[in-house]
């Protein structure tokens, strides 16, 4: 196993059919990803048809069995995240095994990494190993075109605010917005230091 990726980032790239594209931006297949047990069954649930659709949501079920299940770490680092009332106990187990295992992990959770720069141990353990939404559809931009992403995320543009700013139909230069967006990420998650596009600087 590689790389994590949470939930919400599985269903805004699987949705937006940009998954594999990057994964493989990271150097990581399907195959050898990580996710939460519990993926398959929030895709069936009502909340998440409603937002992409039920077809999408069929669709991104047996793309989720694809990857491999993370088992919850049993030690130091989950027992820090537990009583962080911001970090969900799914995310808990992802960052947690991230931090023990050395693993890069995709997340769109902000809130919960606002918490956790500020614990302990964690931003030296995950120092450039945390992908945030912003950066990983930026390098995207870069690889595949500004377009091709335009066109890709309109399912889930309305349900993202990042998204819904950076590709809305007047704005011809989204790649600028995702800059500004990721800059003031690296900012406020400091110390945690962000995965960084190519590109972008250090």
């Amino acid at each position: 196993m590689r790389l994590l990726i949470d939930s919400d980032a599985f269903c805004k790239l699987g949705a937006s059919d940009l998954l594999g594209e990057a994964l493989a931006t990271l150097g990581a297949s399907l195959e050898e990803c990580g996710r939460l047990a519990a993926l398959p069954y929030m895709l069936r649930r009502r909340s998440l048809p409603r937002t992409y659709g039920a077809a999408v949501c069929n669709d991104l079920v047996h793309l989720a069995h694809r990857i491999p299940v993370v088992e919850a770490p049993i030690g130091p680092w989950l027992e820090r995240l537990v009583p962080e009332s911001a970090i969900d106990p799914g995310e808990a187990i992802l960052f947690a095994t991230a931090a023990a295992r050395g693993l890069t992990i995709i997340t769109g959770d902000t809130r919960a990494l606002r918490t956790l720069k500020e614990l302990e141990g964690f931003p030296d353990a995950l120092s450039g190993r945390v992908v945030i939404l912003e950066a990983i559809l930026l390098a995207l931009c870069r690889r595949l075109g500004s377009e091709v992403i335009r066109e890709r995320i309109e399912p889930v543009r309305q349900v993202d605010m990042v998204t819904r700013v950076c590709f809305s139909p007047g704005n011809r230069a989204p790649e600028e917005g995702l800059i500004s967006y990721f800059r003031e990420r690296q900012i406020g998650l400091a110390p945690l230091a962000l995965w960084v596009p190519e590109g972008e600087g250090t």
